[in-house]
């Protein structure tokens, strides 16, 4: 069950055209270039050292994060310099089809540049959620996904396949965009091809990172920390991975159902079975006080995360806020859904009705509009806003 979570609130429509088309576009062949932390004990959280068994999934992802934060810091991109020739870089050089690459990526609730490197990105994360995910999943294999990592190289070092790699091309070489957080998607989405169940949180926070915090990484540079912030872009990174692990486990809450009749179950084995729970319930989908019990922990852990993706978001670039709060706000009330279809995920899909989704936008408006200084002064006057959780 690969994701992709954005900071982002997608139009159905563009997204659903946009990858009708960008899949009848994919190429698996690579063309030549020539020269070319434990989360109890505080959000701490790097993909260097996944051989090291000792170390938790939490402490492996940490080095991705200073790496990022690093990159935001320099306020520059580390350039490789390629000596291309013209029809090689054609992409990149021809105005006409960059601008088109761009306009098919779709529209945002963000300043023009920002949100045309932001669709960049999430062109490219559909993209590959849609080779394990798509119609042609059956017929992806690993030395498929390979393939994708080397045209991933390819297009950071300013060689793009097509218009849809050519915007991402462009937008790396515009803003401090690492190629890790890239890869480690690419890791995520290979795991769908051979694994189905995870023994503890360890494990799926592991994947969770992979196939969702990862976008968080990748976005922090396109949507910019605040000038006048005074936290660090550690903490930023730290959030917006949050923001990513808190969205994906929200999915697997909300999709027990449906992965259950694909034969995966995206819970952790060992809380499940602490929860006196077997596979076999899961797959018999029937609502009792065990599994309201353990679903209560899980919508419980998901909304710390939740919280700590918080913290981020009013350090980001005031431009930036409004849609990052608007995703966090809808996606938060998917948990608020599952606790009033009574826990029952197995044949009831949560989801926000359009009126709380009409009644988020001005919410998350005035979120984006009032930094924390001023939300703290707001309500310890006894000002409230919508309570979400």
């Amino acid at each position: 069950m690969s994701a992709v979570a954005l900071w982002v609130v997608p139009s159905q429509e563009n997204v659903t055209n946009l990858v009708r088309l960008v899949g009848r576009n994919f190429s698996g062949g690579r063309r030549k270039c020539g020269s070319c932390l434990n989360f109890s004990a505080g959000l701490s959280i790097s993909c260097t050292a996944v051989a090291n068994p000792l170390r938790s999934s939490e402490e492996m992802v940490y080095d991705v994060v200073l790496q990022q934060a690093a990159l935001v810091q320099e306020q520059r991109r580390r350039r490789r310099v390629v000596d291309w020739r013209p029809s090689e870089a054609y992409f990149l050089t021809n105005p006409t089809l960059l601008n088109e690459a761009y306009e098919r990526c779709g529209t945002l609730l963000m300043t023009p540049e920002r949100r045309r490197a932001v669709w960049a990105i999430y062109v490219w994360c559909r993209r590959t959620d849609e080779l394990v995910d798509g119609p042609n999943a059956a017929h992806i294999t690993p030395k498929a996904l390979d393939r994708w990592e080397q045209r991933l190289v390819d297009l950071f070092e300013g060689c793009p396949y097509d218009m849809y790699d050519a915007a991402l091309s462009d937008t790396v070489s515009k803003y401090p965009v690492d190629i890790q957080p890239f890869k480690d998607m690419i890791k995520g989405m290979s795991l769908d091809l051979k694994k189905s169940r995870y023994k503890n949180f360890d494990e799926l926070y592991l994947y969770c990172y992979y196939v969702a915090g990862t976008v968080g990484l990748m976005s922090v540079p396109v949507m910019g920390i605040s000038p006048v912030s005074k936290a660090s872009a550690e903490s930023v990174y730290n959030s917006a991975l949050a923001l990513g692990i808190a969205n994906q486990l929200t999915n697997i809450l909300r999709d027990v159902g449906e992965d259950a009749r694909r034969g995966r179950i995206y819970l952790p084995q060992d809380e499940l079975a602490r929860a006196g729970l077997s596979e076999d319930d899961i797959f018999h989908g029937k609502v009792t006080g065990k599994w309201r019990n353990f679903m209560r922990s899980q919508i419980k852990r998901a909304r710390l995360f939740f919280d700590e993706a918080e913290k981020g978001v009013d350090e980001l670039n005031p431009e930036s806020r409004w849609p990052v709060w608007t995703s966090l706000l809808l996606y938060r009330q998917i948990l608020d859904s599952i606790e009033a279809n009574d826990y029952n995920n197995f044949t009831k899909r949560a989801h926000v009705g359009k009126v709380k989704k009409l009644f988020s936008l001005p919410v998350a408006y005035t979120r984006a509009l009032l930094g924390p200084s001023k939300l703290t002064s707001l309500t310890g006057r006894g000002v409230q806003f919508f309570p979400f959780k």
